[in-house]
């Protein structure tokens, strides 16, 4: 049994609960790495990444380079005389990082690879419409997300669940696939499988304003699956015009129902209780959305202060 001396890789929460369970797993972790401090929020006050708030609470050594290839964080790195790294929703590392530990460099990676490398994999599984997702552990080589494979744990995407909820599933499902690839190094029985090119392999892109915008000629199912795939973050959003002017809404949760009509499409129906926007098959269901300068808020909360006029749409 080879003793384990691990340097992790991580930001964000999700990073956060895979660290936990290795950590819960009594395997030995030299230090993290995670993202600098930046200012963040209307005061600019500085924020630490989720990754550095749990180290300084297991009181782990930090380190936060602005340059991975920086000769001086280079030698830090070796002086921790770790012999394994593990990456987990981090940056991409340069080959002098991910080929200086004696059992190499892995990464978990949110999906089954080939499909969704790239960085928002849970998002796109879904905006796409998946019915599986999962997690796939590779060793890093000197592209994104192409490495040879150790494991991967697939799990079903229920109709209605969003990138928040597949997301906190998939942290807990990685986890155990971190803890079982740990297991497989650690007694020396790796068996890696190379990642099969294609042409119609699906690409996790990044996520930027234009692709979070919904576009209300598509079909009313394509519209819920975006609109779930990007809750609670970064969220989908529309225009919404009630006639006067045009402001920016967010919309966190809808549901779709498919019927005949001869609406215009973004044309909307409202109630004490309920938004519906006419799509080419249907109707989407408004839940819940957010206004500028408003907080986030269920139909019926917003409905109370802010009646929808007759003209109104999405657009």
């Amino acid at each position: 049994m080879k003793k384990l001396r691990i340097v992790f890789m991580g930001t964000p929460e999700f990073a956060v609960g895979i660290l936990d369970t290795i950590l819960k797993n009594n395997y030995e972790v030299a230090a993290v790495i995670t993202a600098p401090d930046k200012p963040a929020g209307r005061g600019q006050k500085i924020k630490y990444s989720a990754v550095k708030e749990y180290a300084l609470e297991q009181n782990i050594d930090i380190l936060q380079p602005t340059n991975l290839k920086d000769s001086d964080f280079l030698r830090q790195l070796k002086d921790l005389d770790a012999n394994l790294h593990v990456v987990v929703a981090f940056r991409m590392l340069p080959k002098a990082v991910w080929e200086m530990p004696e059992y190499g460099t892995f990464n978990l990676h949110a999906s089954l690879l080939p499909d969704y490398r790239g960085a928002a994999p849970i998002n796109w599984a879904i905006i796409n419409g998946e019915k599986k997702t999962g997690v796939t552990t590779f060793f890093i080589d000197d592209k994104i997300d192409t490495g040879a494979m150790i494991l991967s744990a697939e799990t079903p995407i229920s109709e209605n669940e969003n990138a928040g909820q597949l997301h906190d599933r998939l942290m807990e499902i990685g986890s155990q696939a971190v803890v079982e690839t740990l297991d497989k190094i650690a007694k020396g029985n790796v068996e890696t499988q190379l990642q099969k090119e294609s042409g119609g392999l699906k690409t996790a892109y990044k996520l930027n304003r234009e692709n979070c915008k919904i576009d209300w000629e598509k079909s009313g199912t394509e519209i819920h699956n975006l609109i779930r795939g990007l809750s609670p973050y970064p969220a989908a959003w529309s225009d919404f015009n009630d006639g006067i002017a045009a402001v920016q809404v967010k919309i966190y949760e809808a549901g779709f129902e498919k019927r005949d009509h001869k609406l215009p499409i973004g044309s909307i129906k409202s109630s004490k209780r309920e938004i519906t926007v006419a799509v080419c098959d249907g109707f989407i269901n408004i839940y819940s959305l957010q206004f500028p300068g408003k907080k986030k808020m269920n139909v019926s909360e917003l409905l109370n202060g802010m009646p929808i006029g007759e003209n109104a749409t999405f657009c």
